[in-house]
């Protein structure tokens, strides 16, 4: 039952990085794919309809931890509190400066709504790769189960570890420009004219820097947690995660040869799949490589949290399980009919 809930958690949070992930992109190009006024109108209306309903998923991912790993989100909360407070004061500049800019019109408050949203979501993108960083390398937990951490210290990796240090500064970098990839291929897919031509340049140079930071995430984390070793020596199965992963990210770079300065609406869609294919394997590779762990201690494997020793009582696990289903059952519907209904690419 532990593990069920391990992976739904782990399913619930990779869907908000696909969905939320393009919004994020989206917001780190708003300023360079865009030029004019009615061009950057065409980048947000790409995401509009969906950008506030994509979050839904990481609401629904911490209630759900809150309910599965109860120990977890007591722990996770109470270390990471200012890096929390700083990703939730990003969420709601990032909220404020799209309503702001489609309310408020007035040449002095537009560029900067405009730069705040660039702003808020550069740096969204770089702290969520910080903490997916924190959770592989793992962070000073004691006996008690808690821990805390600095925002930095020396930005080396060892006992005294800060949030920033300069392994989880490079996974940070590889979120930014993961995510800067995966929006401008969606912003690709939903344009056309300049806007759609840029964002496809933008997407080249974004998938350069992609490859780059993965190869040395991943010789970094080989290299700090030997968990990882471990994980697929023991479950050789599991390399086809990061193969998933290699497979999207060389088809998001041949679909964005093949589509050229033509509209071709398969070729777009088909990188922004592949781009959702190499995030999916990615956070798949890393729940994988974890687990049996939900928060491992870089002071010692037996302070670790578990699926076991911080999940709730078996019981409440099985019937909060029948009304997940039923939940995200709705939810799951809702996003098919969201996503249907504003198909196609935007209007000028």
């Amino acid at each position: 039952m532990e593990t069920i809930w391990f992976c739904l958690i782990a399913g619930m949070i990779a869907m908000y990085v696909l969905l939320d992930g393009f919004d994020l992109g989206a917001g780190i190009l708003h300023l360079c794919v865009a030029r004019t006024d009615d061009e950057r109108r065409q980048v947000l209306a790409t995401i509009g309809p969906v950008w506030d309903g994509n979050e839904v998923w990481l609401l629904a991912a911490g209630g759900t931890l809150y309910f599965a790993f109860p120990a977890l989100y007591a722990s996770g909360f109470s270390g990471f509190y200012l890096p929390l407070m700083m990703v939730l004061w990003l969420l709601i500049l990032r909220g404020i400066s799209i309503e702001f800019r489609n309310h408020i019109e007035s040449p002095a408050w537009t560029p900067l709504w405009d730069v705040v949203f660039g702003f808020s979501s550069a740096l969204l993108a770089i702290f969520y790769g910080a903490a997916l960083g924190n959770v592989a390398r793992g962070v000073p937990l004691d006996a008690s189960g808690y821990f805390f951490e600095p925002l930095w210290t020396n930005f080396r990796v060892g006992s005294e570890n800060g949030i920033l240090d300069w392994y989880t500064v490079l996974v940070g970098l590889a979120a930014y420009f993961a995510l800067t990839q995966h929006g401008a291929l969606w912003v690709a897919a939903k344009t056309s004219g300049p806007v759609r031509t840029r964002a496809r340049h933008a997407a080249k140079w974004a998938w350069a820097g992609t490859t780059a930071f993965t190869a040395l995430i991943t010789w970094a984390t080989f290299r700090i947690q030997p968990h990882v070793w471990e994980s697929f020596r023991e479950r050789p199965w599991g390399w086809v995660l990061p193969l998933v992963a290699l497979a999207g990210l060389i088809a998001a770079r041949w679909f964005l040869s093949c589509g050229g300065d033509e509209v071709h609406d398969g070729k777009d869609r088909a990188a922004f799949l592949a781009s959702c294919a190499y995030l999916l394997g990615m956070l798949t590779s890393v729940v994988f490589s974890v687990y049996p762990y939900v928060l491992p201690s870089s002071i010692s494997a037996e302070y670790s949290l578990t699926i076991y020793n911080a999940s709730a009582a078996h019981y409440g696990l099985r019937v909060g399980l029948v009304w997940w289903v039923i939940g995200m059952s709705l939810v799951a519907g809702y996003f098919v009919f969201l996503y249907r209904h504003f198909r196609g690419r935007v209007q000028h």
